[in-house]
């Protein structure tokens, strides 16, 4: 595994989170992680990407998505700051630690991939630094698969759901103002076995600012690929 980064990782600030096992520092529970369902996202990725693409994925955790993309013929370096996430990956993929803000790999890739919603960091600097980091590692033919929260996201809150396919249950317990356009949002997963709670810092971005803070990492959307909008394709400019 390569290791990318000298600094010890702290917990970020405005970023909590509870229950057995490992907590990263942006407050997910590796357990957790490992026990919640994909969906349909390596659908989404393999319907965007060419076939056997290289694919930078950008906080792959446990490797949710990674599996399936590379059991699809893809060719995935994984990303994560958390060791113990990446510890999750399997052995015979490319695995590199280190916080996605700071990443410089010296090389380029057919896709990237920014998931679980990293747009929306509350720090503007984090914010542009994900996207630069994007933009600096996709090839000029290539593009950034992203996705953003859903339009709908902060409504009906507080809210609880079962988890598809598990014993599970989600609760989107509040999302709260903190200032310049700030939320701090916590969330609940209850299993029989086991509780865990995260707390983490989101900025709401309208479609117009979304796009707005593509451009000025030097991308631009080329289209949205699911009806809700959440998944996003773009592409470098220039």
């Amino acid at each position: 595994m390569d290791d990318n980064t000298n600094t010890n990782i702290t917990r970020r600030k405005g970023h909590d989170g509870t229950g057995p096992g490992a907590i990263t520092p942006d407050g997910c529970a590796v357990e957790l992680y490992s026990r919640l369902p994909v969906g349909d996202a390596p659908d989404v990725i393999e319907a965007a990407a060419p076939p056997g693409a290289s694919i930078l994925e950008l906080g792959c955790g446990v490797g949710r998505m990674t599996h399936p993309l590379t059991d699809r013929g893809f060719t995935v370096t994984a990303v994560d700051e958390s060791p113990e996430m990446l510890a999750r990956v399997h052995t015979d993929i490319r695995k590199v630690r280190s916080p996605i803000e700071n990443l410089d790999l010296g090389e380029r890739f057919d896709v990237v991939m920014l998931a679980s919603f990293l747009v929306h960091a509350g720090d503007v600097t984090v914010r542009q630094a994900l996207l630069e980091t994007c933009r600096r590692h996709v090839t000029e033919g290539g593009c950034v698969l992203m996705q953003r929260e859903g339009e709908d996201w902060y409504r009906n809150v507080p809210r609880e759901s079962r988890i598809p396919g598990t014993d599970g249950v989600f609760r989107l317990t509040s999302s709260t103002a903190v200032g310049d356009g700030v939320n701090s949002v916590h969330a609940e997963y209850e299993f029989p076995d086991g509780t865990w709670t995260q707390t983490f810092l989101s900025r709401p971005l309208s479609t117009e600012a979304f796009e707005q803070a593509l451009a000025d990492a030097g991308l631009r959307v080329e289209s949205y690929l699911t009806e809700d909008r959440v998944w996003v394709r773009a592409r470098p400019i220039g």
